[in-house]
């Protein structure tokens, strides 16, 4: 008889859910093998290409012999010119040695997570959130506290809510403006209203997660880090993937207090070393280059946005709001909860997602997965006739539930 080895796995492997977001973008890659046209409208990833000028002079990086190790923070070019974006684009003053690259940004909040932590210390988490920042925090050893705003809210925290939910075990408070899932983004007033809160108590930090920074419909891209009164307890975070289209180069930063960027430093150290060399010279050259091709690609989708959300909107039984930037929406959809067409009823958002992945073999991701189980996410990173024809599918689908 086979034995389970499972069993052997570590308590902390054994409490970690798989990443939701993943596991339908694989769900999906599962039905297209069977021959099912599937679209996909579940990850975070730009339909772009990388731009050309950035690619190229990672080609000239790996022709001139940037093949080998790296310093662990990061090459010093590369965190010089992050340290010229921080000043130029968000009013922050992170020196070259308050900076650390890492593998992606998500690496970077690992690395944060597992610097500061310790068993007990509370993490307070803007909801809806990204779908690993409550893994990680459980797997540092820190206790996630789920401060929701709901669709009514346009899906953001206010100080009041805030102020009440800090405690003498709150360590980090953990949000993304522009958000991941619901697209809003937080404005200076509001920030600073945030800001005056957590300028109340010298032992917590804010993590400000800004990788959706350059699709911001809004204008000006507010930091948090910005207002002196949070400088020294701001930690920053950004990366390449959604700005410029390079999500499989796995890149991300953060400017922090140099003894948080050291530690992060050290973590890294451990586990991964420095992120690849070419790369992070093609990425400095993102930073200060041209910027035209990003550009290009906010157009796009503030126009795309636009296309869903007039389709969505003509679907009954939702409820949508009209998201500041990133590339998603996410839509309401609690009133079609005790629906059926006789076979399948919808109770819940996973069945909504499951429903309409076999039934009009379109993939989006329950918003369960986010932390708001009434509604669910999708991704508007993908051709227009895509969208349409995704959209087409969901109102077929669900105007046989009753």
């Amino acid at each position: 008889m086979a034995i389970d080895k499972t069993k052997y796995l570590s308590k902390k492997l054994q409490n970690m859910s798989e990443s939701a977001t993943l596991k339908m973008a694989q769900k999906a890659r599962d039905l297209r093998a069977q021959g099912k046209d599937v679209i996909s409208l579940s990850i975070g990833q730009p339909d772009f290409d990388t731009p050309e000028h950035i690619k190229e002079y990672a080609k000239k990086a790996l022709d001139e012999g940037f093949t080998k190790y790296t310093p662990v923070p990061g090459l010093p070019d590369l965190r010089e010119a992050i340290s010229q974006k921080f000043k130029r684009d968000n009013n922050l003053d992170y020196s070259k040695d308050q900076i650390v690259v890492s593998n992606g940004a998500k690496q970077t909040i690992a690395n944060i997570m597992l610097s500061l932590l310790n068993p007990g210390d509370e993490v307070i988490i803007f909801t809806p959130y990204w779908v690993s920042y409550n893994d990680i925090v459980r797997f540092a050893g820190g206790t996630p506290v789920f401060v929701k705003a709901g669709i009514e809210k346009d899906f953001k925290v206010t100080p009041d809510q805030l102020e009440a939910a800090i405690n003498p075990k709150s360590k980090i408070v953990l949000f993304s403006s522009p958000c991941n899932p619901t697209g809003s983004v937080y404005s200076h007033d509001e920030l600073l209203a945030l800001a005056k809160v957590i300028d109340k108590y010298d032992n917590l930090f804010v993590v400000s997660d800004e990788i959706y920074e350059h699709i911001n419909f809004l204008g000006k891209h507010t930091s948090i880090g910005e207002f002196d009164i949070v400088k020294d307890q701001t930690i920053t975070v950004n990366g390449f993937s959604k700005g410029f289209a390079m999500t499989g180069w796995r890149l991300g930063y953060m400017g922090a207090p140099d003894w948080l960027a050291k530690a992060c430093a050290k973590v890294q150290g451990q586990f991964t070393s420095g992120a690849n060399a070419f790369g992070q010279k093609a990425a400095a050259e993102a930073l200060s280059g041209d910027m035209g091709p990003t550009q290009n690609m906010k157009a796009a989708f503030l126009r795309r946005k636009e296309l869903v959300l007039s389709l969505i909107n003509d679907i009954p039984g939702i409820t949508c709001n009209n998201p500041d930037g990133a590339f998603y929406i996410f839509p309401n959809i609690s009133k079609l909860y005790g629906r059926s067409n006789g076979l399948l009823t919808i109770n819940n958002s996973n069945d909504f997602s499951n429903i309409i992945l076999s039934e009009a073999h379109v993939a989006v991701v329950a918003g369960a997965a986010f932390g708001d189980d009434q509604c669910f996410r999708l991704s508007y990173a993908a051709a227009d006739e895509q969208l349409v024809e995704a959209l087409a599918r969901m109102k077929d689908v669900l105007q046989n539930f009753k």
